[in-house]
């Protein structure tokens, strides 16, 4: 196959590579045999449980039916891969809201290299056994006392079942990192993206079924259709990048003497990625839960009603949310990137914006720049949140009720970021194969 090094791999020489060489198919198939064995594992079952009854109650919760779709039901079907990769993933936002509040971890981090950062890893990893072992707990004592569900309740059943997800979401969490390390992605981003897709075909059949109940394919076809477009929108906010130009000073190593040389500074739109949508949900949903917990507590189910996207001011909950992602898209953008960090750094490398000069100047400039682009991407991220939801409920189509604007976040920036190293390792290859020759 004839290829030119300088061009980006055709889906034609990524599909040869990941059928050819051996490297990078070894690493395809072994993606594909973890993802299936975690698939597997949600429906090894806990025993002593009424699934059925149970599965009523997750339908009927509005919190657990959110974690359910992102465990890929596995809080419904109650096996013992219930919990998933969710507590890695609460532990690894701690870890980057902790890093970023303590000194002693930004130094681990910044300044320890490799060394630093396998430590917080295994930091990382003992926040989500903590976490693990807390969200157990208070999962077997809600199935314990669920009516119908357990048939012989009790100390004994709480200790089991506590073990077993326990258990479960910490082979999960290794099966993770054997993707990220032997395999193709990121593996908790993979095992998130698989959980999401599973439900899929279940939404499909059900749409199918609606349409020969009687709905209108007309607003089926218009809902994906919005579908398709939002897609298509977070792939752009995804994607888009501000360029700010960098220049290096001339400077003289030994006897050489070095030109000036530009490159650029990209500051995504979209610096938080998936988070602040997560974050509003959470928020969000916890008025709901509270309300289901204390449910002889007037005031909290008044507050959950005002902010039930169902309730009888629909508005405030669209305003609510709106608020809530521009607040996190801010908090959110703080912590992923530093201007004052980055100011310094450029200053440090003899480089400089053209036109603004080097320290404080430099600093103000990127926190007005990345201010601007965080609201704009924050806007794009309401408006994919609030528009699919809107149409759902114009069209009276919510077999995707599930598959909202974090879902589809996820899918796309996971199927960008896995589409982009499997063509690392394919230009590696082709390098590979010119040296070769």
């Amino acid at each position: 196959m004839v290829v030119s090094r300088g061009k980006a791999p055709s889906a034609q020489e990524t599909f040869t590579q990941m059928a050819q060489a051996a490297g990078l198919r070894g690493r395809v198939l072994v993606t594909i045999g973890l993802l299936i064995l975690v698939r597997l594992g949600i429906y090894l079952p806990i025993p002593g449980i009424n699934r059925p009854a149970f599965a009523e109650i997750v339908k009927s919760n509005q919190f657990l039916g959110f974690l359910d779709y992102f465990s890929g039901n596995g809080f419904s079907a109650l096996g013992i891969f219930a919990l998933g990769i969710i507590p890695f993933i609460n532990a690894s936002i701690i870890m980057q809201l902790l890093t970023a509040a303590l000194p002693s971890l930004e130094r681990l981090q910044k300044d320890e290299g490799e060394a630093g950062r396998r430590k917080i890893s295994q930091i990382t990893r003992y926040v989500a056994l903590g976490w693990a072992i807390a969200q157990s707990v208070g999962f077997a004592l809600f199935v314990n006392s669920a009516p119908g569900v357990v048939p012989n309740p009790g100390p004994w059943f709480i200790g089991q079942m506590v073990l077993a997800l326990t258990a479960g979401s910490m082979f999960v969490m290794w099966v993770s990192e054997l993707i990220t390390e032997r395999g193709v992605g990121n593996g908790a981003s993979l095992l998130i993206f698989l959980s999401i897709v599973s439900g899929l075909p279940t939404s499909l059949s059900q749409t199918i079924d609606l349409t020969q109940s009687g709905v209108s394919v007309g607003n089926v076809v218009l809902l994906i259709t919005v579908y398709l477009f939002t897609i298509v929108g977070v792939v752009f906010v995804q994607e888009g990048s501000r360029r700010i130009p960098i220049v290096y000073a001339r400077r003289q190593v030994g006897r050489r003497m070095y030109r000036e040389q530009t490159s650029y500074l990209p500051l995504r739109l979209n610096q938080g990625g998936v988070m602040p949508i997560i974050f509003a949900s959470s928020v969000l949903i916890l008025p709901g839960a509270l309300a289901t917990n204390f449910a002889g507590n007037e005031t909290i189910g008044k507050i959950a009603g005002y902010l039930s996207p169902n309730g009888p001011t629909p508005w405030i909950h669209v305003l609510f949310y709106l608020t809530l992602i521009v607040f996190f898209s801010y908090f959110y953008s703080s912590l992923v990137m530093n201007p004052v960090d980055v100011s310094q750094n450029l200053k440090k490398g003899g480089a400089s914006i053209p036109g603004i000069r080097p320290g404080r100047a430099t600093t103000e400039y990127l926190e007005k720049v990345l201010n601007r682009l965080t609201l704009l991407g924050a806007v794009f991220l309401g408006f994919i949140a609030i528009v699919p939801t809107a149409i759902e409920s114009a069209t009276r189509v919510t077999t995707f009720r599930g598959l909202g604007a974090t879902s589809l976040l996820i899918l796309v920036g996971v199927a960008i970021d896995t589409a982009k190293q499997i063509q690392t390792y394919v230009i590696s290859q082709r390098y590979e194969g010119m040296v070769k020759d």
